[in-house]
């Protein structure tokens, strides 16, 4: 089963292609360079045929039937080149000269180059192959010039067999070696389906194991947990929210009912019935806060509103919403402060901006003390544009200035205070949207938060 799966993998067929289209372009190469070397050899043989025709030509012509035959003679004896071969015949083929033991059949004295079985006169056994050039002499005599080709011949087997035996381990090693990748990758592939089929079972904590050699997979393997961490956050977020808006909720709820049936079973008083009402429509105003913020923070975290960001000028926003708040902080006996404004644009979407903004400045309102003050300022630093938001008040523990971004925290200093504990979450969902850095740091007095936007586009 395990074999089967082997083979059907798509890495194994992969690698069986590339081996055989390795093996096939080895053939190539090995091919072309077995049959150039046959053809260099044979080439090379032709040519010291011809250049020992070139002499005997010469020795003939200078000398006459005598000085060849007797070149014939020297050339052909014991001790002489044992590769060469040389026969002189008679018209009526008797050899006069030479170390073929006859005249052969094949041989035509057209002066074609041929390759013959021939019978050398001192040499037992059975015949050689020969490369030889054959003539008819002005006398009617017949004469045949060669070189012995079985070493060559012996030479070519051999590399035509090592050819095959090395396309043979190519194709060996290829299978080989695409037997060991599949079974190394459909390894892997079933760590990362066992891992999937554990958290479509619900256990979301599970990831996919790394082996920690920073290929394609293991980058791949990165990336998946960090979408399962984020699936988890996200998870865990929803259940939070749930049970902590069942909590928060239930409060209002249960004060909402609690008056209206004080109310009805009370005596009919219109007076009554009013502040009912009122106190009814200020509990609905504060259960429709905590669900518009929820809206807001589900819209900002579902990226459903990056499409809709635009180049904006943060500094025009900052001061609309500056003045829109003014009158709020005086009410609240604090001083808002807006200091420099450099003009700066960023890639932004304006209504969840502004509603982040205000959410800043409301949360330093609430903590800045009595007679303090709350200071805006937005500058643009290395290619970066920097919002500040400070407060003078309390400020937040270290320990516990990430743990306020989440949903539905509220330190101890802040529960006596009006609220839901979902400002600042809102705040990070919408930096994060922004693909900006949200940092809450300490002002010595106060809080510092400081939010940075990359620049829009020019």
């Amino acid at each position: 089963m395990q074999t089967h799966r082997l083979s059907s993998s798509g890495t194994f067929r992969f690698a069986l292609l590339y081996a055989l289209l390795f093996g096939l372009a080895a053939l190539l190469l090995f091919g072309g360079l077995y049959w150039s070397t046959a053809a260099l050899i044979e080439r090379q043989v032709a040519d010291t045929v011809a250049a020992e025709l070139r002499a005997l030509s010469d020795r003939y012509r200078s000398e006459g039937m005598s000085g060849l035959q007797l070149a014939i003679e020297q050339r052909s004896a014991a001790g002489a080149d044992p590769e060469s071969v040389y026969l002189l015949a008679d018209a009526g083929l008797q050899p006069l000269a030479g170390n073929l033991r006859n005249w052969p059949e094949e041989a035509v004295p057209d002066g074609s180059w041929v390759q013959l079985q021939l019978y050398r006169r001192d040499q037992e056994g059975g015949p050689v192959l020969v490369g030889a050039r054959a003539f008819h002499l002005p006398n009617g005599s017949r004469l045949l010039v060669g070189r012995d080709m079985e070493a060559r011949r012996h030479f070519q087997t051999t590399l035509l067999r090592n050819l095959a035996i090395t396309l043979g381990l190519t194709l060996v090693i290829g299978l080989a070696g695409g037997f060991l990748v599949s079974r190394r990758l459909l390894r892997r592939v079933d760590a990362v389906t066992e891992t999937s089929r554990r958290i479509m079972d619900g256990d979301l904590t599970q990831r996919v194991p790394l082996d920690r050699s920073g290929d394609e997979l293991d980058r791949l393997a990165e990336s998946l947990n960090r979408m399962l961490e984020r699936i988890e956050a996200l998870m865990n977020g929803m259940r939070l929210v749930t049970d902590s808006l069942a909590h928060d909720l239930r409060s209002p709820l249960t004060r909402l009912k609690g008056r209206i049936e004080l109310t009805l079973l009370g005596p009919d008083d219109p007076e009554a019935y009013r502040q009912a009402l009122e106190q009814a429509l200020a509990e609905i105003d504060i259960i429709q806060s905590t669900f518009n913020a929820l809206l807001a923070i589900a819209e900002a975290e579902s990226g459903a509103s990056r499409t809709r960001l635009e180049a904006l000028a943060l500094d025009e926003m900052v001061t609309d919403v500056a003045e829109l708040y003014s009158p709020v902080v005086e009410e609240a006996g604090l001083t808002l402060e807006v200091g420099t404004l450099e003009p700066v644009h960023v890639m932004g979407h304006r209504q969840l901006l502004a509603q982040a903004l205000a959410n800043l400045i409301d949360n330093a309102v609430k903590y800045a003390g009595d007679g303090g003050r709350v200071e805006l300022a937005l500058a643009c630093t290395d290619g970066q544009a920097e919002l500040t938001v400070r407060d003078h008040g309390p400020g937040i523990p270290e320990e516990a200035r990430q743990r306020v971004l989440e949903r539905f925290v509220r330190l101890d200093a802040a529960r006596s205070l009006p609220g839901s504990g979902l400002g600042l979450s809102l705040v990070a969902a919408v930096a994060r949207l922004h693909g900006s850095d949200l940092r809450l740091e300490a002002a010595e007095p106060g809080l510092r938060v400081c939010w940075t936007f990359p620049l829009a586009p020019s």
